[in-house]
This record gives C-alpha cells, structure tokens and sequence, in this order.
C-alpha cells in the first residue's frame, strides 16, 4: 500500500510524517534536508507555470511582496477570500492545496506513492474551516480519510512515547493559532475532556506587536516612516520574527533600520516585548480558564501541562503558566514536529479501522494498543419556531442537537414539526455554536426539505446528527409520514461554500502548477 501520512499544514511551517514498518512515525525532510517547510508560495515572475514553496519563496517575498503568499492558513473558510496572480484568482482552499502538493511530492520522491493522509487543524477550527482542510488535500489527489486536531496529535505522540497518567492539558502555541485541550491519559488510552482556542491568535500577532515596537522606534529617532511599500513590510515582517526568537534566548536583541530617513541602530529588550503583548497573554490565560471551568477541573487537579507550538518558547508564556498551575510545564516532544508524528499515527489507527486488512502487520501490531477519545470541539444544532408556553406564540431559536464536548463516533436525533396547514417544503439549517439565539451561531448549511401537500400542521420532521471519529458529519431529515429524506454531507465548493456532496472535492487537481 501506499504510505500512512499525518501532515501538519501549519500556519508558518509545515510538517509531513510517515508510519515506518513498525508502526513509529517518522518526519520526511522535504527536498532541502529541512524537516520542516516553510508555508509559504511565490509565483515565479519568469515563468507563471513555476509556483515555489518553502524557503526559496520566503526569500523571493523580499523582492516582489504582491506575488506572494504568507500565512494563507488565516485565511481559511473565508469565502471571499482571493489572491489574484497573472489573472488567475486563487481561493485560500487552493493556496493550501499548493503547500501540500510540495509536502506530497517531496515525500513522494523518497517513499513512492502518497495517496491516504490525515491532516491536522486546531482544534477550534469551527466546521467551515475543516472541511476547508479537507478539500485543499483533495485538490492535489489526496484521499484525507480523516482530520486531527492538533494539540490532539501532540499528545497522542506524546502518550505513545513517554509514560503518563492523569489530566494533560495541551497548551498548543503555533505560529497563527491557540488551542488549549484537556484530556485523560492512561498510557495508551487518551480520552478527551473539552478544547478551547482561537483560530486568530499566535506568533504572527506577536511578531506584530514587535513590527509596531520597530516602526514606533525609528519614527522617534529620525521622524520618518520605516515602511514605504510591501517589500519594506515583507523585510520588516522577518526581522520581527527573528528579534522575537532572538528574545526567547536573549534579554536584548539589536538591529539596524533602514528607511527614508536613513538608517539607526536599535536595542529591543525582552521587558518592551512582554509589555506589548502582555494583552495577547492575557487572552490566552482567558481561554484557559475557561477550559479548566468547561472540564470542571482546578489547576491543582492538572497532573501535567504538554507545551506545544514554537511559539511556547516565549518564557513569559512559560512563567505565566508556572504560576498558574504551580509546577513547570513541560516539554517532552519536538514542539515543531510533534503534531505531524501524531498525526501519523492518527491516520494509521484510521487506516485500521476502515481497512484493516490494508494495513501491514509490522505497522498494525505497533499501533494496536493505542486508543483515542475524541470529542466534538462545537456543538450542532438546527434553526425552529417552537410555540412559548408561556405567551402562546412562537419563537424563532437555534436547538443543539449534537452538544460540545459528546464523545465520538457520536449519533443524536430529534423531532420537530411542520408549522402550518398544507405547508409544501421545510427549510433546514445546520447551526454551530453553543447559544440557543440564531444571531449568535453560525449556519453553516441551508437546504430546502419538500413535503406532500395538503396536510395538517404539526406534521412531524426527525432530525438526525452523526459525527465520525475522522470529524466528518453527516445530517439527515426525514419527513416521518411520507419517509421523504434529505441527506446532507456538508462539503465546500470551490468559492469555499458549502455544499452536498463527496466530502470537499470542490477543487480541480492542480497537476498542470510546477511546484519547487
């Protein structure tokens, strides 16, 4: 068979790890001997054929900054979203897809063909933004047979590699997005209690605040502006994430800036750093709490804290979360590598469980004491007008149908009835989110169930939610007297809307692109 593959389509880098023959996981250095890949794209000026990625293109960003793409991961979901290139309008799905294709054919060189993988997202990406993932894989010929969330991942290899028992929280720092999960570890039994998180809060905002620090500096010294056009930006946008690494090591980092006005000597110190993003820190803590309260724990009941994602590196992140919890937290696993080998490993426990006689037995017997819990990170509900009993009229509101949190695979079902006489269709709606008001929620699909004429009102309509352990949904509605049923598999278009059909095969393979 073809090789097992987790992948870890980051925000800044990306990562892409195999099963070797006896089940452990393994990262594949991409065509430069670097383990990981930069996620970036640049599209070769000469020839429009040429797309590079990686390192090559974040090095090309300096010289033409509108031909190039940085952190595409952000823009995931967002329908509007467009980057248009030599007249060809690029969607965020098919941007990612352009990271992978690299990721796929590297590896591809040195282990054969790739076509089964599992790729990791955080795990708040709300529902819109996974099966975005899903369809960016499939636009360059990969079966995705599941999604992991990432901090997930991480302590699946982290379970599989070091002896531990007891309530983990993840604390899972990237380059673009927070995540903090909590779970219960008995050594190879990994049940997850409840995540948090924010898809649009990492080490880019804290590379801002330094590029606000480096901007504020030189106007002071020379009264000019640092930055006159997107090449100044793109060059200023790389040093401030090398000051902010620099700090992690260092108290003071010292550069010079070049601008209008010349150029000037600068010294940013760790304390000016912590101070400006001490509001992001702040934000992080939040959702913590917020976690612990959701998993009805108290610091004191967390036996351990797994800090994962380049930017924990951060000491003040370090700090912060020391005090918290009263104990160091830890750092037993690559924090940049961890999440791809652990979704290695998810997608060889998937290929066992769709196909297990597909699996090689060297690879099978590593992975056949290993068992996750996952949970859903949303609920799912739809969008009624039940009668209130207490005025007698009704009241438009979203009912949850599957709830936060609900161990997977997970299956629920519920009835509700047509509102009027001789009522000929029903519109549905699939809602995310946790508030019973339809404003606060998203919805995330919208169909039209028709129904037989000429009935009576209050005719009933069964609701039915069911979600794999590979975080694919599935929804159905069924017209109970006349079993009239519409089926639902939400997948996205290639405009990034959703759609019924295969799962999120909305984009055309992108074989006639030259990636390097």
């Amino acid at each position: 068979m073809a090789s097992i593959v987790g992948i870890d389509l980051g925000t800044t880098f990306s990562a892409l790890a195999v099963l070797n023959t006896i089940g452990k996981p393994e990262i594949i250095p991409n065509c430069d001997g670097e383990r990981l890949t930069p996620s970036a794209i640049f599209f070769d000026e000469e020839n429009s054929d040429v797309i590079r990625v990686g390192i090559e293109a974040i090095n090309s960003r300096h010289l033409n900054a509108q031909r190039s793409v940085r952190w595409i991961k952000r823009q995931m979901g967002q329908a509007d979203y467009l980057k248009e290139i030599d007249g060809k309008e690029w969607t965020a799905v098919e941007l990612s897809g352009l990271i992978l294709k690299k990721l796929k054919q590297d590896c591809s060189a040195e282990h054969g063909k790739i076509r089964d993988a599992v790729i990791s997202v955080p795990a708040h990406f709300d529902e819109i933004r996974r099966k975005a993932t899903m369809a960016a894989g499939a636009s360059i010929g990969l079966n995705v047979i599941g999604i992991v969330n990432e901090p997930v991942a991480a302590a699946l290899y982290y379970a599989t590699t070091h002896e531990i028992s007891g309530k983990v929280l993840v604390y899972d720092l990237g380059g673009g997005t927070f995540d903090v999960t909590i779970m219960n570890v008995q050594r190879h039994q990994m049940d997850i209690i409840c995540s948090q998180g924010d898809h649009a809060l990492g080490g880019v905002d804290f590379d801002g605040k330094v590029l606000e620090i480096l901007e504020q500096m030189y106007n002071d010294k020379l009264d000019a502006e640092l930055i006159s056009c997107d090449e100044d930006r793109a060059k200023y946008e790389d040093e401030a994430e090398d000051i902010k690494k620099t700090l992690s090591r260092r108290r003071v980092a010292k550069k010079m800036l070049y601008g209008s006005a010349g150029s000037t000597r600068v010294e940013v110190t760790r304390r000016m750093f912590e101070d400006a993003i001490s509001s992001l820190l702040a934000r992080m803590d939040i959702l913590v709490e917020v976690a612990l309260e959701e998993a009805g724990l108290k610091p004191d009941e967390i036996d351990k804290v797994l800090l994962v994602g380049g930017s924990t590196r951060i000491p003040a992140i370090k700090k912060r979360l020391k005090k918290m919890f009263s104990s160091e937290p830890e750092i037993a696993v690559n924090v940049d590598e961890c999440v791809a080998l652990g979704a290695a490993l998810h997608a060889g426990l998937t290929a066992m469980q769709e196909n297990p006689d597909a699996v090689p037995a060297g690879i099978a017997s590593g992975l056949k004491d290993i068992h996750l819990v996952d949970v859903c990170n949303h609920s799912y509900g739809t969008i009624c007008a039940p009668v209130d009993k207490r005025t007698g009229r009704r009241v438009v509101e979203n009912r949850i149908i599957l709830k936060k949190n609900t161990p997977l695979p997970c299956e629920a079902s519920q009835v509700f009835y047509t509102v009027s006489e001789g009522q000929s269709a029903v519109e549905v709606t699939v809602t995310q989110g946790e508030d019973t008001t339809p404003e606060y929620v998203n919805k995330i699909a919208t169909n039209r169930l028709e129904l037989p004429s000429d009935r009576e009102a209050e005719c009933p309509i069964k609701v039915t939610y069911s979600y794999d352990v590979n975080q694919r949904m599935h929804c159905s509605f069924e017209d109970i007297e006349s079993e009239r049923l519409l089926e639902v598999d939400l997948c996205l278009n290639r405009k990034g809307e959703f759609s019924q059909g295969d799962g999120g095969q909305g984009c055309d393979e992108m074989d006639s692109f030259e990636v390097q």
